[in-house]
């Protein structure tokens, strides 16, 4: 059952942070994530502020040097299924598409998948874990088959989202309202690693609002792809995923962008396997390679080291399949 609260429905962006002032406070768009964390008590909010009416959040807008604009209200599935986005951002209308099930991308919002809150089952349980501020972060010597694999220590979740993956290869900057103006941060430096602070996901505050991601134009031979592999076809999340972007001159790659999902608690970008890559020609010794550089530093727990094959293989075929 859901616990009460106020609920005010913003028709400015102004006035929805004049909201966010008050404690415990959180902003709600689609709501598909905010809501089952509110029943299941994974936080508490007092206040909610609907912000699903400010048009100026909303649309998806090319700008004449080429960089995409996404309003942080389009929906997932309006990302998916955009012309512009499925011809130059392949790898981002993939990701969309691969997003829990129809019903829930018609629902949930861009800004929303960005920064929802992590699916670990002792976080989103009855359990007084190290990221809800308890001593413990009991997938260590628990069940943690889905847990991660890369940065996790002191806490092992893996990040949910498909469309920051993409959008870290992908190079976006997501724009950033708050009480004392705007910012812009690069999708890869907007998630907190647990190292830092395994509290926090995000470096957005309380009394802040995302309002677009930009993605910059695309670059000549530029080409991109998202992979997804999960134990269910619809509604499930990665086990295994990777966003690739190459850019490549006289079939050399000339830059490259691998980031994996479902690997670690955040989007997790593998500069080893780049390295690999760039200044070479994709052939079948050269996806190896890259692909056994994308875990050659993981640390499995005792039931998840199924995940670093599984990363080598998803690596491998992706590289070849769209690439060579």
């Amino acid at each position: 059952m859901l616990p009460d609260f106020t609920y005010v429905r913003a028709s400015s962006v102004k006035e929805a942070l004049s909201h966010l002032a008050a404690a415990k406070t959180m902003v709600m768009a689609g709501g598909t994530d905010l809501l089952g964390c509110l029943r299941d008590e994974v936080f508490e909010a007092r206040h909610l502020v609907g912000i699903n009416h400010i048009d100026a959040l909303r649309g998806i807008r090319q700008t004449q040097d080429g960089s995409l604009e996404i309003g942080a209200l389009s929906t997932v599935s309006q990302v998916a299924e955009h012309v512009v986005i499925k011809t130059l951002f392949t790898a981002l209308a993939q990701a969309a598409s691969e997003v829990a099930s129809p019903q829930l991308r018609n629902q949930g919002t861009m800004g929303g998948n960005l920064c929802q809150k992590p699916r670990c089952w002792y976080y989103r349980g009855q359990f007084n874990c190290l990221r809800k501020g308890g001593q413990v972060c009991y997938a260590v010597g628990g069940e943690n088959q889905y847990h991660c694999i890369l940065g996790g220590d002191p806490c092992y979740i893996v990040h949910p989202s498909d469309t920051a993956a993409a959008l870290t290869a992908l190079d976006a900057v997501v724009h950033i309202a708050g009480p004392a103006g705007t910012r812009a941060v690069p999708v890869e430096q907007f998630y907190v690693p647990p190292s830092q602070d395994p509290q926090k996901e995000t470096v957005l505050r309380s009394d802040e609002i995302v309002t677009h991601i930009v993605l910059p134009a695309a670059k000549e031979g530029l080409r991109s792809s998202y992979r997804k592999v999960r134990a269910r076809r619809a509604w499930d999340f990665a086990l295994a995923g990777v966003a690739l972007a190459i850019q490549c001159t006289s079939q050399r790659v000339t830059g490259a962008r691998v980031v994996l999902s479902g690997a670690a608690p955040v989007p997790w970008r593998c500069r080893e396997a780049e390295d690999v890559l760039v200044g070479k020609a994709i052939n079948a010794d050269l996806a190896k390679k890259a692909a056994r550089a994308t875990v050659a530093k993981a640390q499995p727990m005792t039931k998840n080291a199924y995940k670093v094959l599984l990363f080598r293989n998803v690596v491998e075929e992706e590289l070849m399949a769209r690439f060579h």
